[in-house]
Order: structure tokens, then C-alpha cells, then sequence
């Protein structure tokens, strides 16, 4: 299972089928005879999509992998550095973004490789069984890759694409310090809650700040373009209420889902939920288009001193997230330790359930490192809360027995350099 070869069927794409002009992804992702996705199955309602392959080439630690998964929990065992968060940031990969690590895509190809990788999984989603793929191609001559998707066989334009069949979240032990680090730690978050409800958030949040960079660099070179900057600006703060918005309204949701669902004697307390920023309050309290026209003059008014700081100081790249422990009516950022890891597992679940509601899919949902860091009570609460979600749970861990307690409930795997066997 570690390291063997797939069948013809799901054979993982070759470097050398790479630099001859393939697609640079897993062909594990069958081409249909006619070139075209089959026609969806009606879905089944209140399932989440499961991954039942997992074949990688070249991607980090793992030379080959092909890797089959029968359970709805997966546990992930081994000695720190063998690869366990490796198979998570994989299967991040079907989501928009740059995985779970934030990484760059060349650091993600096996080194020393080709510098290519390839990535395919097959899911059991609400819609039937479909395969998709991801990957890299190798540098050309130029040092140039390309990045490919594929849903069935058929090339897709991006990872957006894979929001029709399987919604991807994520917790990770970056995300400790998420309440007592910066600003735009939170806004990550935030923007990454956002996007798995809302594929289209991405490209917003990017052009938001494509646009940003471009004021700044006129504000530095030509100060006096007037019109250009009035442009730059239309554009951002059109784009800036847009990304508000969807941040506000996804806000709204996931509050309105934690206290409909509160339950005080739950080991994770409720978390209560606030943006603070002007645009914020802009949104919050006007129609889009004053909203806009009132950005526009913030940026217009600020262009003195914005030049000055060489950034933009008002818009939604200032916003920020503010969370506070609910039963305590206490800010996030002045609770233990301990409270801050539960009140962000409680977040994640209430996140993992927004997405099931919202989307119709209960999303796959990816535990790097959680259970070490919660006693007893909370693990067992944690395991329980999981198997009510409906999706997909992967979970990693150094000590087998911080899964025992799951028993049959769980299918594990035994983790090793560049391979992955059950237990």
C-alpha cells in the first residue's frame, strides 16, 4: 500500500509524461470516452465526501503513494517528521489557496525530484464517486511550471472547481496562537472560513489586493495622477465592500449557528464572534454602493499619508477579527491556554457544520496534532463531536493511544518515511 505501483487505471502521471506537454496531474482522474464529466447522480442528501484513494507522485517525503481509505474517521500515526501532516496538506490541495501550510507550490515537489508533483484522490461524495486531480509540472526551460486540475479526466480552470464536490477545512497547530498574534493572522482565518462557503471569496480577496499594490506603487512613482489613482481606487473600494461583506455575512451565519446550537455543558464554549474596522461599520450600516462611495473617499482623503506609510492604513486589509470566550463574556486573547485551544476546536466544529448547511456538503475535515493538546474530557468530546458532523475526519498523532478510545469507530494508519501502512 506505501509504496507499491497503481494499476494502469490510476496510474500516477510520470515526470517525463509532465514535460511532454501532459497535464502535470494525476491521471488517477479517468478521462471519460467522450471528454466531458459524467452526468451527477442525484445526491444524497446529508453526507459529506469521503476520500476512498489517495494516490501522490513526488510530493514531499513520498516518492509514490496509493493509498486506499475505508473509514469515515482516519487517524494518522507516527514519530514526529514521518509525514503524517504531508497526506493533510495533499488533500488541502482540492480547495482554493495554497494548502494548509501557505506553502509555494515548488516546495510541495520531492526533493531531490523532477520538480514536479502530482496529487489525485477518489471521493464518495453526495453526487456519486468522482476523481479529481492536482499537481505541478515540471520546469521548463525557462524555470517555468504549470499548475492543472482535473475533475473526471476533463482539465478544470482551478481549484474552485472542486467546491462542487467536496468543501475542505482545516485546524492546524499554527493556529494556536491565532488570538494573541497579529491582525492578519485573523483575517486569514477568517478569509479561509469564508472561502469554503463561498468559492468566489478568493479571487475578490485577491484582486483586492492586486489593486491595493497598484495605488501604492502610483502613490510612490506618480503622486499627482489623479485620474489614475481615482481608478485604482474605484476598482478597490468596489472590490473592498465585496470581500467586507462576504466576511460580515459569513460572521452572521456562523454566530447565529453557535448560539442556536450553545450547549453550556459542552468542553468547548461557545465562541462569540465581531469584526472591527471602518469598512466594517461601512458595510454594516449602508447599501453597497454608499458603502463604496465612502471608501473611495477615505482612500482619496488618505492618499498623503498612505504614500507616507507606503500601504493602504483604511480598508478590509485593517480589519479584524474579534473573538471572546461566550460563557465567560471574556476576550479570547485574555483566556488560558487551555481555553483558547477549546474555544478554536468549538469554532471549527461550529465551521464544519456552517459549511454542511450552507453547501449542502459536510465538508472533509483535516486535525493536524489536535487530540495531544486536549485532556481526556475534551478528547473524548472532541470524538464524539466528530462523528456527528457527517463529513470526512482525518487525524494525525505522534501516540497511538491518543486514539484508542475509538476503537473499530476508526481506521488507522501507521506512518513511516514515504510510507503509509494500517494498523
Amino acid at each position: 500500500m506505501g509504496g507499491g505501483n497503481p494499476e494502469r487505471d490510476h496510474a500516477v502521471l510520470s515526470a517525463t509524461d509532465m514535460e511532454a506537454g501532459g497535464p502535470g496531474i494525476a491521471s488517477a482522474v479517468e478521462v471519460s470516452p467522450s471528454g466531458t464529466p459524467p452526468t451527477p447522480a442525484p445526491p444524497r442528501k446529508g453526507e459529506g465526501s469521503s476520500v476512498t484513494r489517495l494516490i501522490l507522485e513526488n510530493f514531499r517525503t513520498y516518492a509514490a503513494l496509493d493509498l486506499v481509505v475505508r473509514g469515515r474517521l482516519v487517524a494518522l500515526v507516527g514519530e514526529n517528521g514521518v509525514g503524517k501532516t504531508n497526506l493533510l496538506e495533499a488533500l488541502s490541495l482540492f480547495t482554493p489557496g495554497r494548502g494548509l501550510r501557505r506553502a509555494e507550490l515548488s516546495e510541495m515537489a520531492r526533493q531531490p525530484g523532477p520538480g514536479s508533483f502530482a496529487v489525485s484522490a477518489t471521493f464518495d461524495t453526495p453526487y456519486g464517486e468522482h476523481r479529481l486531480g492536482a499537481g505541478l509540472s515540471a520546469p521548463d526551460a525557462d524555470g517555468r511550471t504549470g499548475r492543472a486540475f482535473r475533475i473526471d479526466g476533463v482539465a478544470a480552470p482551478s481549484p474552485a472547481a472542486f467546491a462542487e464536490h467536496v468543501r475542505v477545512i482545516w485546524l492546524t497547530p499554527d493556529l494556536d496562537a491565532l488570538f494573541r498574534g497579529p491582525a492578519g493572522d485573523r483575517r486569514r482565518f477568517l478569509d479561509r472560513l469564508v472561502l469554503a462557503v463561498d468559492a468566489a471569496h478568493g479571487p475578490r480577496v485577491n484582486g483586492l489586493e492586486r489593486a491595493l499594490r497598484s495605488r501604492n506603487r502610483v502613490l510612490e512613482e506618480s503622486p499627482g495622477d489623479g485620474r489614475w489613482l481615482d481608478a485604482l481606487e474605484r476598482e478597490a473600494a468596489e472590490l473592498g465592500v465585496a470581500v467586507a461583506a462576504a466576511r460580515r455575512e459569513t460572521v452572521e451565519r456562523l454566530s447565529g449557528l453557535v448560539m442556536a446550537t450553545r450547549d453550556d455543558a459542552s468542553p468547548f464554549p461557545f465562541a462569540t464572534l465581531a469584526l472591527r474596522g471602518d469598512i466594517d461599520e461601512f458595510v454594516a450600516a449602508l447599501p453597497a454602493v454608499d458603502a463604496e462611495d465612502r471608501y473611495r473617499a477615505l482612500m482619496r482623503d488618505g492618499r498623503a499619508r498612505d504614500r507616507a506609510a507606503g500601504r493602504a492604513l483604511v480598508g478590509p486589509q485593517a480589519s479584524d477579527l474579534l473573538v471572546g470566550h461566550g460563557p465567560k463574556n471574556l476576550a479570547a486573547e485574555g483566556c488560558s491556554t487551555g481555553e483558547q485551544k477549546a474555544l478554536l476546536v468549538g469554532l471549527i466544529l461550529a465551521h464544519a457544520r456552517l459549511v454542511a448547511a450552507m453547501s449542502g456538503i459536510a465538508p472533509l475535515v483535516l486535525l493536524d496534532e489536535v487530540a495531544a493538546h486536549l485532556d481526556p474530557r475534551r478528547r473524548a468530546g472532541l470524538y464524539e463531536a466528530l462523528e456527528t458532523l457527517g463529513g470526512q475526519v482525518w487525524m494525525t498523532g505522534a501516540d497511538p493511544a491518543l486514539f484508542a478510545e475509538l476503537g473499530a469507530r476508526a481506521q488507522c494508519f501507521e506512518v513511516r518515511p514515504g510510507r503509509v501502512e494500517p494498523l
